[in-house]
């Protein structure tokens, strides 16, 4: 029996792998005990008790950018939080504890050092944060999702996927995922993405070059993200919807996709062998980017910068590129050979490796 304190949350970056190792521990045996450690703002507030975990919370605490009356009150709050990590290990009899970044990995890590307690960090971005980095110092064993992530001794072992995904990546149904959104089971189809919160450089050329894929012969599924202003629709060729809740039937349904280069999405298309446009977030410190980079490297996508994704883009290279059986196939082998679609079990591995 071990007890595990998984931390993390925030985004779903950070909860979707937490949630996928969570999984594999309870998979090995039934008595693991499992304890995720997050904050009330985050997504893990929902999503770790839906999946029928304990969520333990500490106070969100963003680190201060500049000197000013938060970066001084952040030191006591922040000694204050590692103070509580450190009761929650005792009183949990904590083993290992895995960190994904975010807000709560950070005091986690520092506590867990402090009682000698091994600590594992899995880095899902391609440019580390500044929790993670902290908890490489001392870790006793890190995992990257990306071969190209700047962590002294880190073990390559790519994201750990949802279990749908995993499945997908061995066989998936295209006729029967397309027949689930009410789409063509024969009619070649285009994923579009943008994340949760949607992309409105995205969501506005898609809708901009509807009549241009239509006339191709092209079927769109449009994910525009729940806070979009765009309303939903459901025409033959084109389903427009705010949010996905199996987003692997999404992904099975479809032979090309165009979303943002977030480190869950490029993996998971990756894993299945989807290829894609990428368009990465055009604000912040630029992982996106470097998340896509060796994919791209790889022939599994295609990168573009988010002021060049145009409705003249669309009709003068998605279309033909889509329209091209033989590169798809190309693109969709090199995306698949380059896709880890393993990376939970390497990581479970990876933690039993400290125990």
């Amino acid at each position: 029996m071990t007890n595990y304190l998984l931390a993390g949350g925030g985004t779903a970056g950070h909860v979707n792998p937490l949630l996928a190792l969570a999984d594999a521990i309870r998979a090995d045996s039934t008595l693991h005990h499992i304890f995720a450690l997050g904050t009330v703002e985050g997504l893990e507030q929902q999503l770790v008790p839906e999946r029928g975990y304990e969520l333990i919370t500490i106070e969100r605490l963003p680190f201060p950018r500049k000197i000013n009356r938060y970066a001084f009150r952040f030191i006591g709050a922040f000694l204050a939080a590692v103070r509580a990590c450190e009761r929650i290990l005792r009183e949990k009899q904590i083993d290992v504890v895995v960190g994904f970044g975010g807000y709560a990995s950070a005091p986690a890590y520092l506590a867990a050092k402090k009682l000698g307690i091994p600590v594992v960090v899995h880095e899902a971005n391609a440019l580390p944060g500044w929790a993670n980095k902290l908890g490489n110092k001392f870790a006793a064993a890190t995992g990257v999702a990306f071969k190209n992530t700047k962590l002294k001794n880190a073990e390559f072992v790519g994201m750990p996927l949802r279990k749908e995904i995993e499945e997908v990546a061995r066989a998936a149904d295209k006729s029967l995922a397309r027949k689930h959104f009410g789409l063509d089971p024969k009619t070649i189809t285009l994923l579009v993405t943008g994340g949760s919160l949607g992309a409105k450089t995205i969501n506005q050329t898609i809708d901009d070059s509807r009549n241009v894929l239509k006339a191709a012969g092209i079927q769109v599924l449009h994910i525009v993200g729940g806070k979009s202003e765009f309303d939903e629709i459901s025409d033959d060729d084109y389903k427009r919807i705010k949010y996905c809740d199996q987003m692997e039937l999404a992904i099975a349904a479809s032979d090309f996709a165009v979303a943002r280069a977030g480190a869950s999405t490029v993996s998971e298309f990756a894993a299945v062998g989807l290829p894609a446009i990428y368009v990465p977030y055009p604000v912040g410190n630029g992982e996106q980017k470097l998340n896509v980079s060796e994919l791209v490297s790889a022939g599994g996508g295609v990168l573009v910068a988010d002021h060049e994704f145009t409705s003249q883009y669309v009709a003068e290279k998605l279309v033909p590129l889509i329209s091209n059986t033989k590169l798809l196939g190309q693109m969709s082998a090199a995306a698949k050979e380059y896709g880890i679609a393993d990376g939970t079990d390497r990581l479970f591995k990876l933690v039993q490796g400290v125990l």
